[in-house]
């Protein structure tokens, strides 16, 4: 099942640490299936506040992303953001192409 990697980034600085990052991520990705379906672009928040970027990278997998962000490759420069941004980075499994809303209730054993 793809699996998503998703980061809310704000107090971005555009120096010379996160040019190197953002220079190094797509080397560290290759090896995992990893692509990114969201970077920059046109983003607007559509409710709640709106000063962050949102970044979506998909993974054939979930263990697959994880594996990614403990890799030796993407622990290397993983600093340079961190150190550089104030960022939420979530690892989340997709639910597939048949999911409906519903379907949640019943994973956290909700009868209707």
């Amino acid at each position: 099942m793809p699996t998503y990697a998703v980061a809310y980034m704000y107090d971005v600085d555009f120096n010379a640490e996160l040019i190197e990052y953002i220079e190094k991520i797509d080397e560290t990705l290759t090896p995992y299936g990893g692509k990114f379906l969201a970077h920059g672009g046109r983003q607007k928040a559509a409710e709640g506040p709106a000063n962050a970027a949102v970044v979506i990278l998909e993974f054939p997998e979930y263990q697959t992303a994880m594996d990614w962000y403990r890799s030796p490759a993407y622990q290397e420069i993983l600093p340079l953001r961190v150190e550089n941004t104030t960022s939420v980075a979530i690892l989340a499994e997709g639910c597939g192409d048949d999911h409906k809303s519903v379907d949640l209730l019943t994973q956290f054993g909700i009868q209707r």
